[in-house]
């Protein structure tokens, strides 16, 4: 089930509420009766907006890893080019994504939670992201430093791509040797997308 995405005030001392109680305990031992509770609402009010604590979690995933991908994103400089812009930004948000508490406490407890998003569908979270991502590439299309080819397809992608990187790197990596640590591998990624951005 794709997440319902919420917005609002009230809803994100909901969102701030199932955030610490996954830190707490993870997905699979987080109720709606702890959200409740940490909230300061009653359950019927959790009820009538997301009807399981997943939907909640979907929620929460949706505006935490946009806040890391918006987040990223260098501001723009004169002489800079939008290319080495989204380079600089999906670099930066991999390594944010990485560190994030949340992501680490599902991948540590609750990995399967992020299996269908791996595997079956797109979640909310990836399409706002990769509304973000076509969006800037659009721009790199005007300026003439991206490639410029059909920029949904080239934002699926790119996203194929750092989503990789930021899922599955510590299988990879070997922190016992320089040449095979997370840095070294940060730094391919940015020459990958380097070389599939530039025209």
């Amino acid at each position: 089930m794709t997440p319902i995405r919420h917005n609002g005030s009230g809803n994100d001392a909901v969102l701030d509420a199932v955030r610490d109680a996954v830190l707490a305990v993870g997905v699979r031992r987080t109720t709606l009766t702890d959200v409740a509770r940490r909230a300061g609402v009653s359950r019927m009010t959790l009820y009538r907006r997301w009807p399981d604590v997943r939907s909640l979690v979907g929620d929460l995933m949706t505006r935490e890893w946009i806040a890391v991908a918006t987040g990223a994103m260098p501001e723009r400089r004169p002489g800079v080019t939008t290319r080495a812009l989204i380079v600089d930004g999906l670099v930066a948000g991999v390594r944010a994504f990485r560190e994030h508490p949340l992501f680490r406490k599902i991948v540590d407890v609750d990995p399967e939670l992020l299996l269908p998003y791996v595997l079956d569908r797109r979640g909310a979270s990836q399409e706002a992201l990769l509304e973000l991502l076509a969006g800037v590439l659009r721009e790199g299309h005007d300026d003439g430093s991206v490639r410029a080819v059909p920029a949904e397809r080239q934002a699926r992608s790119v996203l194929l791509i750092v989503q990789s990187y930021a899922l599955s790197l510590r299988t990879m990596t070997d922190e016992d040797d320089p040449e095979l640590g997370e840095e070294a591998f940060l730094a391919e990624l940015r020459h990958i997308l380097e070389r599939t951005l530039t025209p």
